[in-house]
């Protein structure tokens, strides 16, 4: 089992930063948390790596309809849940290793009864103060996040 490089991106409003695609390119996943903003940025993304997308709460149009409010991925050993809104989340589940999530335009980075919580943060539109920003996880024996501001 070798390692996994898994670009981490959430609310992209519709905007995809030559700086986000430049850091994603040597990604063998792109995971999106959610509010795309537009069927463009899901195209752009599959064309740098394959795509896991969900739903966010601004992703309502047509193009939208075929994604789902989460997503459940097994690599390798790790089992991930993707959703949007951490608040939304009962409980991630016993099998749960790492959680990714958006909607707060925040990155963060938590560890919480063996459980990793990821927030890559915002890659789109500057909003308040937040950074912009993106995260790569790397899967092998162990978990690695780096969080990268693209501003």
């Amino acid at each position: 089992m070798g390692k996994k490089r898994i670009g981490l991106i959430s609310d992209t409003h519709g905007l995809v930063r030559p700086e986000a695609v430049e850091h994603l390119k040597d990604c063998d996943l792109i995971i999106h948390a959610g509010d795309l903003g537009s069927a463009q940025v899901l195209d752009n993304l599959k064309e740098i790596a394959p795509t896991v997308a969900i739903r966010g709460n601004v992703d309502v149009e047509l193009w939208a309809r075929n994604l789902k409010d989460t997503e459940r991925i097994t690599i390798d050993n790790w089992s991930i849940l993707v959703l949007h809104d951490i608040g939304r989340l009962i409980s991630p589940g016993p099998e749960t290793d790492i959680v990714v999530y958006g909607h707060s335009h925040k990155p963060d980075l938590q560890e919480r009864n063996g459980v990793w919580y990821i927030n890559p943060g915002s890659a789109g539109p500057k909003r308040f103060n937040l950074p912009i920003s993106i995260a790569i996880l790397t899967l092998g024996d162990e978990i690695h996040v780096e969080h990268i501001t693209l501003e």
